[in-house]
């Protein structure tokens, strides 16, 4: 079945636009059969999308109760066996988060949607889920410096501001100190299309 706008729930043109430049940059630091958590499905597209090209993958998605419905129902369609079925994560609650280790953390477009409080909750949840050389995968636009890479993600977050001021293009340096503090060593930063990165750190 070709997967597009037309039957999954909540489908992402931005998931669809990236997921490819995503794979192709992540490929080489991935393991063979590694255990996937990824945090903020939503549609489950790049789940659907690594999982399609990497049959060996573990993928075990996550989000929010209200998307769990529509994740479960798309991966019903995507009908793939190596994505497990969808479990409700709040970052806020280390009670959500799995007992599992994982092999690598994935977490695409979320850190800006989130608040602050949230993002530094979660480098502090994600600890029980981490083991030696986990990788943490994070995708998404940075200010490095406070400064904007771009004026579209100036833009972007004027945007993000009006819809909840909580929100906002997060600080590199910020998320660095946080992934420090878990243990994390910055491996790669990746400059991606459309003004974002895909940062990879590893716990040491």
């Amino acid at each position: 079945m070709n997967l597009n706008e037309h039957n999954l729930i909540n489908f992402s043109p931005s998931c669809e636009r990236n997921q490819e430049a995503i794979f192709e940059r992540l490929l080489p630091y991935i393991p063979s059969s590694a255990a996937v958590l990824e945090i903020g499905s939503y549609s489950g597209q790049h789940a659907i999308h690594f999982c399609q090209n990497r049959p060996d993958l573990i993928w075990q998605a996550s989000d929010q109760s209200q998307y769990i419905s529509g994740l479960k129902q798309n991966f019903s369609m995507a009908n793939l066996a190596n994505i497990i079925s969808p479990i409700e994560i709040n970052v806020d609650v280390a009670e959500h988060w799995p007992k599992q280790k994982f092999d690598v953390i994935y977490s695409a477009n979320t850190l800006h949607i989130m608040s602050w409080q949230q993002v530094k909750r979660m480098f502090d949840n994600m600890a029980t889920c981490l083991k030696e050389n986990t990788l943490v995968c994070i995708y998404g636009p940075f200010k490095y410096n406070s400064k904007y890479t771009s004026a579209s993600n100036e833009e972007f977050q004027q945007w993000l501001q009006a819809r909840d001021p909580l929100s906002g293009v997060r600080d590199f340096e910020a998320i660095a100190l946080l992934a420090q503090k878990s243990g994390l060593q910055l491996v790669q930063d990746i400059k991606m299309p459309a003004n974002n990165q895909l940062l990879i750190w590893q716990k040491e």
